[in-house]
């Protein structure tokens, strides 16, 4: 019997020769400096913005592959896919002059196509790991996180693209300062806007969380209309965003102040909600497994606090150094995790493995606690 793959090379190898494919087909857009260029600015906002995700997942952190998983997802297949696609359908369009004009085409490639194409393609990364990872999708944030890390992978790789072509194309004008096509897009996309593509993508992300949460009571025709409101929202947003590309500055400025920043701060108000609402699932559902003695009788209220948590992880580093501080979050994450499961669960949402969930959650919550001094709740 031949030995089957295993499934990360599965995974990877697909990923790779994606990655290889448009890598290409943007070093021949751009041109060597260019690419190298475009390549070295777009890497700029992508660690801050994996740290936000990874701030926004602290409570109850994912496994890291799935994760890379996504990244990976958004920069390479979803990329190309993009690439591949908008370039079909707008030579579709503009071979027939009496089908629509060019002017007019570019103007539905940005406002149409690519805003559904795209946000089709990023999403399709998040439905993948709720399909083989739905353990992951307990919360509302399990549909941002990945979410949001697939879009950065996707904005990564575009932002490569066109600061590429902005520095390619001023330096055969010869153009450079102030006015440059390079440093415009390099504060559109890199200053003004580095969540862009991020926060479109969200939106699909919390309609397949939310419908990955529901309790069975609820109808099932949410399930699926849930996630298609959400990608309908993210191509909307998208779509209004690219528009405001070929705006004036008063109309693109009037586009980012009164649709993409109020837009943000409600995101932002909702990825604050939820993990307070994580919090509040600890506060209620912890005590039962310190009364079987998982957890001491003062830890639930303690990791229902960011404060208590936090000082609990600089107690442990203080006593035991970085081995301590790793032991402690590993411990307040395996009960965060468990609290979860468990609320799910009393909701009526069981799943076929919870069993064998909550053991492995409460084997890793031993072995953290058994290096966990002092405790979380010391004083």
């Amino acid at each position: 019997m031949r030995p089957s793959l295993s499934p990360t090379f599965a995974t990877v190898v697909p990923l790779v020769v994606c990655g290889l494919i448009v890598s290409v087909l943007v070093w021949r857009e751009t041109g060597a400096p260019g690419f190298l260029v475009g390549l070295g600015l777009a890497l700029l906002p992508v660690p801050v913005l994996i740290g936000v995700f990874h701030w926004v997942d602290a409570l109850a952190p994912r496994p890291w592959r799935p994760l890379a998983f996504a990244f990976g997802w958004g920069a390479c297949v979803a990329t190309l896919f993009a690439l591949l696609a908008n370039n079909l359908l707008v030579s579709w369009l503009t071979d027939d002059p009496a089908t629509i004009r060019p002017t007019r085409a570019d103007t539905l490639e940005l406002t149409v196509i690519a805003p559904v194409v795209e946000e089709t393609a990023k999403a399709v990364a998040v439905l993948l790991l709720f399909l083989h990872r739905p353990r992951a999708f307990h919360s509302v944030i399990g549909g941002v996180v990945t979410a949001g890390l697939a879009a950065t992978g996707f904005a990564f790789t575009e932002n490569v693209l066109y600061l590429g072509n902005a520095f390619t194309q001023d330096s055969a004008d010869g153009g450079g300062g102030m006015h440059s096509g390079t440093l415009v897009a390099f504060f559109v996309r890199i200053v003004m806007a580095p969540l862009a593509h991020p926060m479109f993508t969200v939106l699909a992300g919390i309609g397949l969380g939310l419908a990955a949460t529901l309790a069975p009571h609820r109808p099932p025709s949410w399930r699926w209309l849930l996630p298609l409101g959400g990608l309908a929202l993210a191509m909307g947003l998208h779509s209004a965003w690219n528009a405001a590309a070929s705006l004036s500055l008063t109309g693109f400025g009037a586009v980012y102040g009164l649709v993409m920043m109020p837009a943000f701060c409600v995101l932002c108000w909702l990825v604050a909600s939820a993990r307070q609402r994580q919090l509040r699932v600890v506060r209620k559902t912890l005590p039962l497994y310190a009364a079987a003695g998982w957890v001491a009788p003062g830890d639930p209220e303690a990791l229902a606090s960011l404060r208590a948590r936090s000082a609990a992880r600089r107690r442990a580093r203080e006593a035991h150094g970085s081995t301590g501080w790793r032991a402690m979050a590993g411990y307040q994450a395996a009960a965060t995790s468990l609290a979860l499961l468990r609320h799910r669960a009393e909701r009526g949402a069981v799943r076929p493995d919870f069993v064998a969930a909550e053991r492995e959650l409460l084997s890793r919550l031993a072995e953290h606690r058994a290096a966990v001094t002092p405790p979380v709740s010391a004083p």
